[in-house]
């Protein structure tokens, strides 16, 4: 893509955070609509997590989870140009949230905001930068003009600490330890290396064991920090800090927090992030569930 289209549909996205939120919403429920009858390869992707997931629903039950997700990411998509350039004013107005206190430890230990990926991510990111200078992870987009776009929008207001993927933990221990609360995202696949398999819905699932390794470096608290997509918006929970966390190993932490993340879902399955391929890598001798 050429540096002057990628300004001119930065433009286009400039002028959609002007909408009212339901017209925006209105703009995202067509597309999602659009990608759900056109990607065939996405929509293979979710319709398979979710037969994984939800073995007890019927194919049709399946299917339409899978549309409502379509049209939620989408509004989502085209949410985030608020994020990006709305007032503040109006984002406290659009983006409720509750649980605050839970954002700074009363005794000042590092923080873990546990974030599954749930469409409504970067909606709570966005308020909760508002309240706390944090840190979180971040990938380069190979767009450059994007790339900017999407820097500055998460860096608006306090703050915000965004550290490369490839530096592994040492920067993020680092930044724990200074006061920079982690909003961490821990439900992906990203391959076998220094993955564990423990149990997502009943399969196994190659899973980053980083909460439980952090929590056990710094003596950091883990705050789960849930995103809901409503119809007027967003409203984010921050859940008190667990308790007698972390546990007797890193695999029990782990299944933990996958258990957690489960019990989330089943409050709004249609808002979890299916296009993933969340079980793309397998134990060894174990078939391969995409194609």
């Amino acid at each position: 893509m050429t540096a002057a289209l990628s300004h001119f549909l930065v433009g286009l996205l400039w002028l959609a955070h002007w909408l009212p939120l339901p017209i925006l919403r209105a703009l995202g429920a067509g597309l999602g609509r659009v990608l759900y009858a056109l990607g065939r390869e996405r929509r293979k992707v979710a319709q398979i997590n979710l037969r994984l997931c939800f073995p007890e629903k019927t194919e049709a039950e399946r299917n339409a989870l899978a549309r409502q997700h379509f049209i939620a990411f989408s509004q989502a998509v085209l949410d985030r140009t608020l994020g990006w350039w709305a007032s503040r004013q109006r984002l406290e107005r659009l983006i409720r949230i509750t649980g605050a206190e839970h954002l700074l430890d009363p005794d000042g230990r590092p923080l873990i905001l546990l974030s599954p990926h749930f469409v409504g991510l970067d909606a709570g990111a966005s308020r909760i930068s508002m309240l706390v200078s944090g840190c979180t992870v971040y990938s380069n987009q190979k767009n450059p003009v994007f790339n900017q776009v999407l820097l500055k929008g998460r860096q608006r207001f306090m703050d915000v600490l965004l550290l490369s993927r490839q530096d592994g933990m040492r920067k993020i221990v680092k930044a724990m330890k200074e006061g920079y609360p982690f909003y961490y995202l821990p439900d992906l696949d990203f391959g076998p290396k220094d993955s564990i398999f423990v149990p997502f819905f009943g399969v196994p699932a190659a899973t980053i064991p980083g909460v439980s390794r952090l929590a056990r470096l710094t003596g950091a608290r883990v705050v789960p920090c849930i995103t809901r997509q409503v119809p007027d918006g967003y409203e984010v929970e921050v859940m008190p800090a667990w308790d007698n966390f972390p546990g007797e190993s890193i695999e029990a932490d782990t299944e933990m927090v996958n258990r957690f993340i489960e019990s989330q879902v089943l409050r709004m399955p249609a808002q979890y992030f299916w296009l993933h391929k969340r079980f793309k890598t397998r134990p060894p001798g174990e078939q391969r569930f995409y194609k």
